[in-house]
């Protein structure tokens, strides 16, 4: 991993930590709320070991994630489009991605997450575009995003879901949405206790 990357990862999961342990002070709507590093190791291991080239993330936060999967998909040449609608979290996630070394290869969407994948959704060359989907954004409309999602994914694309067992008062909302998942015959998935659990969905014919 190149020096660049690898420092501000370790800079965004000192930041994590220090807000998560509230020794510093920051108002709600511009915390982290990052992936564990667990997590982000695993996802940049799932996008090497499928050649991963075109991946969409939901919930761009301040980019830690975004810049594991960038790391990964830097070697086939791919891209990552993600979408984020905090401004302030936007600007820092900009700044985080230049000092990384990778922003050409990240586009930002900036806006509403259902009006962005609406848009999406809407453009032919978009429908089975991803071969990756990381989907970490609020949880009230997890299941509205995920069918949204969908269509966007190649057959055998990956999507994977954050929180699915953490933090606790999210449960009964990733509860319901992996009963839902369970109930569509065009993908498999399973829930797996790394970090604050991931759903790892594919689709399949």
């Amino acid at each position: 991993m190149k020096e660049s990357i690898e420092n501000i990862l370790n800079e965004l999961e000192m930041q994590s930590s220090l807000e998560k342990s509230r020794k510093v002070d920051v108002m709600a709507e511009n915390r982290m709320l990052a992936i564990t590093k667990e997590t982000g190791e695993m996802l940049n291991m799932i996008l090497r070991l499928n050649n991963v080239k075109n991946m969409l993330e939901v919930g761009t936060s301040t980019g830690y994630s975004t810049i594991w999967c960038a790391e990964a998909i830097s070697d086939n040449l791919g891209e990552i489009i993600t979408i984020e609608q905090n401004p302030n979290k936007i600007k820092r996630a900009k700044e985080n991605f230049q000092k990384s070394g990778l922003s050409d290869k990240i586009s930002i969407k900036e806006g509403s997450a259902i009006k962005i994948l609406e848009e999406l959704n809407s453009q032919e060359k978009y429908q089975g575009f991803f071969n990756f989907v990381f989907i970490d954004a609020d949880k009230e409309n997890i299941i509205k995003y995920f069918d949204l999602i969908f269509p966007l994914v190649s057959i055998n694309g990956i999507i994977v879901t954050d929180n699915m067992l953490y933090p606790e008062k999210y449960r009964p909302d990733m509860e319901k949405f992996s009963n839902y998942l369970k109930t569509n015959h065009r993908l498999r998935t399973i829930t797996s206790p790394i970090g604050n659990g991931e759903e790892i969905t594919i689709k399949i014919k």
